[in-house]
C-alpha cells in the first residue's frame, strides 16, 4: 500500500494517524484492521489502491484462539473432543477474550484515567499528564472498537452468534467491582480502581504477546493483539509512573491499602477465568467438562493464565516494596 501525506515515524517505519493504533503500511492485515477500525479512513487518506478486506483475510481452517494456552489442553476429555467442537470452543474463547478486554478498558482503565484528570489523587496532575491521559483514553476507545470488530468478524465468518450476553462478567471485572463495593471510603474505591488499572496496563502486554506471536491462529486475531500491544507499551510507562508518584505521597495506611489492591489486581488479572469456561461448556453441552475442570483445578497447573509479571515486579522493585507484598513470584517470569 502506498500512502502519502500521513504522519510516519522515520524511527520505526510505522504510520501514526491521530488517535489510531500505529500500524505497518506494508502489512496487509494491519491495514485491514485499521481500515475497519477507522470506518471511512481510506476515503480521508490518499491511498493508491483498495484497502484489503477483513473478511478476505479470514481462513476457516485456522483456530480463532491459541489452543496452547487453554488450561486443559492436555486433558483426555479435551483431546477426545471432535475437531469441530474444539474449534467452536476456541472461537468462544476468542469472543470471551475480546469481551474481557472491552470490560477492562471501559470499567477499569478509562475510569482510572478519568479519576486522575479529575484531581482525585495527590501527586498527580498538570497539563502534560492530562494530555497524555486524554490520548490514552482515546486509545482505549479504539482498542474497544478494534476488539468488537474482531468478534463481529468471527461471528460473521463462523456463522454463529456467540453472544456476549451468554457469558458471565469477567473474573477481573468481578473482583474489581466486589472490592470497590466492600470499600467504606471514597479514597479506598479510588485507589482500588487505580491499582487495578495499573496492573492491567502494565501486565496486559504479556497476554497480548501470547496472541500476537501465535502464527497459527487467525491472522486478523493475532494482528488485533499486535496493534493493541503497541499502544499498551506506552500506557504501561504512564501507569508505572503514576503508581510511583501516588505511592510516594500516600500516608502509611493508604500505602498499605494501595499495595494490597495491586496484589489483588494482579491475582485477578493472571487467574484463569473458570466461570467463563463453565458457561461455554454448558452452552456447547460438552460431555465430561465438570471432571475436566475439577482435575485441572486440583492440579493447579492452569491456575494462572499468564506468568510473565516482570512489569509489576519491576514497578514494586523500584518502589522498594517487594518484601511488603504477599505474592508468589516464584511461579512468575520476572527480572530477578
Amino acid at each position: 500500500m502506498i500512502i502519502d501525506d500521513l504522519q510516519c515515524s522515520d524511527a520505526d517505519g510505522l504510520v501514526h494517524l491521530p488517535g489510531l493504533p500505529s500500524f505497518d503500511p506494508a502489512d496487509e492485515a494491519e491495514n485491514a484492521v485499521i481500515s475497519r477500525l477507522a470506518g471511512n479512513w481510506h476515503r480521508r487518506s490518499t491511498v493508491k489502491r483498495d484497502e484489503p478486506d477483513l473478511d478476505e483475510l479470514f481462513d476457516a481452517g485456522r483456530a480463532d484462539y491459541p489452543e496452547g494456552i487453554v488450561p486443559f489442553r492436555d486433558h483426555p476429555t479435551w483431546e477426545a473432543m471432535p475437531d469441530a467442537l474444539r474449534s467452536r470452543l476456541l472461537s468462544w474463547a476468542w469472543i470471551a477474550y475480546n469481551r474481557h478486554t472491552v470490560l477492562a478498558e471501559q470499567r477499569v482503565a478509562n475510569p482510572a484515567f478519568a479519576l486522575v484528570m479529575d484531581g482525585e489523587f495527590p501527586g498527580l496532575g498538570g497539563q502534560d499528564m492530562d494530555i497524555a491521559l486524554a490520548q490514552a483514553m482515546v486509545d482505549e476507545q479504539y482498542h474497544t472498537l478494534m476488539h468488537i470488530n474482531a468478534s463481529a468478524l468471527t461471528r460473521r465468518k463462523r456463522g454463529n452468534p456467540f453472544p456476549d450476553s451468554a457469558l458471565p462478567e469477567s473474573h477481573t471485572s468481578r473482583a474489581h467491582r466486589r472490592l470497590r463495593a466492600r470499600a467504606a471510603e471514597r479514597w479506598q474505591r479510588s485507589l482500588t480502581t487505580l491499582a487495578f488499572a495499573t496492573v492491567s496496563e502494565i501486565s496486559i502486554n504479556a497476554y497480548l504477546d501470547l496472541l500476537a506471536d501465535d502464527h497459527d491462529i487467525q491472522v486478523v486475531n493475532s494482528t488485533t493483539a499486535k496493534l493493541h500491544n503497541r499502544d499498551e507499551y506506552c500506557h504501561a510507562s504512564i501507569s508505572d509512573e503514576m503508581a510511583k508518584l501516588v505511592y510516594d505521597v500516600l500516608d502509611p495506611v493508604k500505602r498499605r491499602f494501595f499495595l494490597d489492591m495491586l496484589v489483588a489486581g494482579l491475582e485477578a488479572f493472571v487467574a484463569t477465568d473458570y466461570s467463563t469456561w463453565e458457561a461455554i461448556f454448558r452452552i456447547e453441552k460438552v460431555t465430561g467438562w465438570e471432571k475436566m475442570l475439577a482435575d485441572v483445578r486440583a492440579e493447579k497447573s492452569g491456575a494462572r493464565l499468564v506468568r510473565d509479571y516482570s512489569g509489576l515486579y519491576s514497578l514494586m522493585s523500584d518502589m522498594n516494596v517487594l518484601g511488603d507484598v504477599d505474592f508468589d513470584w516464584g511461579l512468575a517470569v520476572t527480572d530477578k
